[in-house]
């Protein structure tokens, strides 16, 4: 950071350990609640007497479009509004949903839930990632954005575990109270001061919110998504109308005094670099996850249980390595550590390109360094690009960052789509297997020059 930063308000005193445990906790419902339902689907479906089609439409995908439309505005209305409030609100919001859940009488109820759900996450995350940037010294935000990516790989890896064992004990809605258990923790470790230091208080000047931005945004992102599609080939018509929406939301965002995505953080390099690499890990990674299960089934005839730990593989060196990014970032700087990251993650693609497709086992050494790579790519990615925007910019910066890592899923997704066409041709399917993996590593080989903008250095405060 610079000496101006410094100037304008920049924290000396750590951000109390019990927000931080608040903040990840709140943070990693989102993803849980995302992988978590996944094994309830079959239960939800015989209670309430609806197909799993149903369901995905009315559960899963609002959920999904929900949590990408609302980063931005959440990060945005945590700026407006302080981000200790958009937290509380987001805690609030969440266990309404939660609440409601549970005591669905039917499928109208729970998909009203799941996107109060949905929004609350919105508001919890991008507020936390303000929290950790504004309440932390310099030097400890690398440890820190470590230990919270560690902390949301964790919960969307362990999210079917904890779903099937608790759908299978207690029945579905279990699924939804233990959010009941967490959240009561979570808001009540965040309650009292801070004791950060704040950023002396500029001239008061009235501001509104950008809701014209937010529902053009919202309503090109949920285009998207929709048209993309999963299982069938994508809506170019829905594609279409979400183009048209985003080049007119782009447009009112140059002239709004308020935009709910400050353009102008586009050409801050290193923000807009660790964005877009978080961006194209996140294309690789989903497309991955999604495409692997597939194509083993077709080939090697497995099932979910057997392709199960070949996913652990590659979030299980996330998680670990996320941590020792985090402290690699403080020691080191974000350039380095993101740069060996970047290399790695396309050296375990170009592994998985040239490894026979014969058996599950086969695939777990390239899977482990995948993981690896993104694990030590994310924190600096992270770190780096939060440092470099002004305070009162944290919130909205970090909802374009959430934003930017659900597109890059998105656009994955999108390929696989045009890829991996339907077949039970095995030969077919390793064709398709290889040319998406090509795609993967050439989407993480673009990211390399990406890392090595990023600031050399964690630029530490005079005392």
């Amino acid at each position: 950071m610079t000496e101006e930063a410094e100037a304008a308000g920049e924290p000396r005193a750590a951000l109390p350990t019990r927000i931080i445990v608040a903040t990840a906790l709140a943070s990693a419902l989102a993803p849980l609640n995302s992988t978590m339902l996944s094994v309830a689907l079959p239960y939800i479906g015989a209670s309430l007497h609806e197909s799993e089609s149903t369901l995905t439409r009315a559960i899963v995908t609002p959920y999904l479009v929900a949590s990408i439309v609302m980063q931005a505005p959440g990060g945005k209305l945590g700026d407006l509004l302080g981000h200790r409030r958009a937290l509380a609100l987001g805690q609030t919001l969440f266990t309404i949903g939660a609440v409601v859940a549970v005591l669905s009488p039917n499928l109208v109820a729970l998909t009203l839930a799941r996107v109060a759900m949905a929004t609350a996450g919105a508001l919890v995350v991008p507020s936390a990632m303000a929290l950790l940037r504004n309440g932390l010294p310099i030097e400890l935000r690398g440890r820190a954005f470590g230990a919270f990516g560690a902390t949301m790989s964790l919960a969307a890896a362990v999210g079917p575990l904890i779903g099937g064992q608790l759908t299978s004990t207690f029945g579905w809605r279990s699924v939804f109270a233990v959010n009941l258990v967490v959240l009561p923790i979570s808001m009540l470790l965040a309650r009292g001061p801070s004791h950060a230091k704040k950023a002396p208080a500029g001239p008061r000047t009235p501001v509104r919110f950008d809701w014209l931005g937010s529902v053009l945004l919202g309503a090109s992102l949920a285009a998207w998504v929709l048209g993309v599609g999963k299982g069938h080939a994508p809506n170019l018509t829905l594609l279409g109308v979400g183009l048209v929406a985003f080049v007119v939301f782009v447009l009112h965002e140059r002239r709004h005094a308020t935009p709910v995505v400050d353009l102008s953080l586009l050409a801050n390099l290193p923000f807009l670099s660790g964005g877009l690499i978080i961006s194209l890990h996140n294309l690789a990674m989903y497309a991955l996850l999604f495409e692997l299960p597939t194509v083993a089934g077709i080939v090697l005839h497995a099932n979910a249980h057997q392709t199960g730990p070949m996913l652990v593989s590659i979030m299980g060196p996330m998680v670990v390595f996320s941590l020792v990014a985090g402290r690699l970032t403080d020691a080191l700087g974000p350039r380095v550590v993101a740069f060996v990251g970047t290399l790695s993650a396309a050296a375990g693609l170009a592994l998985l390109l040239v490894t026979p497709l014969d058996s599950m086992r086969s695939l777990v050494p390239g899977m482990l360094i995948v993981g690896a790579g993104i694990g030590l790519t994310t924190s600096p990615s992270q770190s780096a690009s939060m440092g470099a925007v002004r305070q009162e910019q944290s919130g909205v910066a970090a909802g374009m960052m959430a934003t930017l890592r659900y597109l890059g899923g998105i656009i994955g997704t999108l390929i696989l789509s045009f890829v991996l066409v339907p077949t039970t041709d095995a030969s077919m399917a390793i064709a398709a297997h290889h040319a998406g993996l090509r795609i993967f590593l050439g989407a993480t080989c673009l990211a390399i020059p990406f890392a090595w903008l990023l600031p050399a250095k964690v630029e530490r405060k005079r005392t």
